[in-house]
């Protein structure tokens, strides 16, 4: 077993492409997720465990934010631990193209907790609000609602737009350079700088505003995302 040095200049050389990656996630939670990775790879953990420890956190914190009534501290903890999960839920493929122990069950594995993560993050928030939120209407228990909606139809789509279009992607005599311009532009989509919300959790009606922001950013983002896959898996059609 290598030095912790060595481990990380192996992982840096396994990164996947950086192309349709915000500035998040290719500058703060993949590194991140590389030091927890040479971490794990020390422990001797395997890929799923790293999965595993990744749901944890995310869970834990979820279930706080349903159960614990709001403050700054909550808000704090709750952030910490989502940003922590986020950066294992990076740890666990890059510790699997480290090792070569990746497979289908911890793809499979890893896109279950994801899934259960963008279904119970949203829940969560409509728990809160209805317990703790004294909210101005009844009609903001139905914001959760449809910012789920939007999270795991994107979520669903896109994971099927790979899946549909990976033969004639892998297929691609040369990869198109990565752009900076996209990278800004997906921050605000990006499950990282989502979970900065949660810091507003100490001002309830300032948490609702952001969150509100959010739902409508990430509505007309997966308009975009919806319109654009469709365009590219119709273009795979053959003749």
């Amino acid at each position: 077993m290598g030095s912790t040095g060595t481990v990380l200049r192996e992982l840096r050389g396994a990164q996947k492409s950086a192309k349709g990656v915000s500035l998040y996630s290719r500058y703060v939670n993949r590194p991140a997720g590389r030091f927890l990775a040479a971490g794990a790879y020390r422990a001797g953990l395997t890929p799923n465990q790293v999965t595993l420890v990744s749901a944890l956190f995310t869970y834990t914190a979820l279930a706080a934010v349903a159960l614990v009534e709001p403050s700054w501290t909550l808000g704090l903890l709750v952030y910490a631990a989502l940003a922590i999960g986020f950066a294992f839920d990076s740890a666990d493929g890059q510790l699997a193209r480290l090792t070569g122990r990746g497979g289908p069950d911890g793809e499979w594995l890893d896109h279950v907790v994801d899934c259960g993560k963008l279904v119970l993050v949203h829940t969560a928030v409509l728990i809160s609000f209805y317990r703790f939120g004294e909210l101005p209407s009844d009609a903001w228990l139905l914001l959760p609602l449809g910012f789920q909606l939007a999270a795991v139809v994107t979520f669903c789509a896109g994971l099927l737009r790979e899946k549909l279009g990976k033969a004639a992607v892998a297929g691609a005599p040369t990869a198109s350079p990565v752009s900076r311009v996209r990278a800004v532009a997906l921050l605000p989509a990006d499950y990282g700088v989502f979970c900065l919300v949660f810091l507003l959790l100490g001002a309830p009606g300032v948490f609702r505003a952001g969150y509100a922001v959010l739902a409508v950013v990430h509505t007309l983002f997966l308009a975009a995302f919806l319109t654009k896959w469709f365009r590219e898996l119709r273009a795979l059609r053959p003749g």
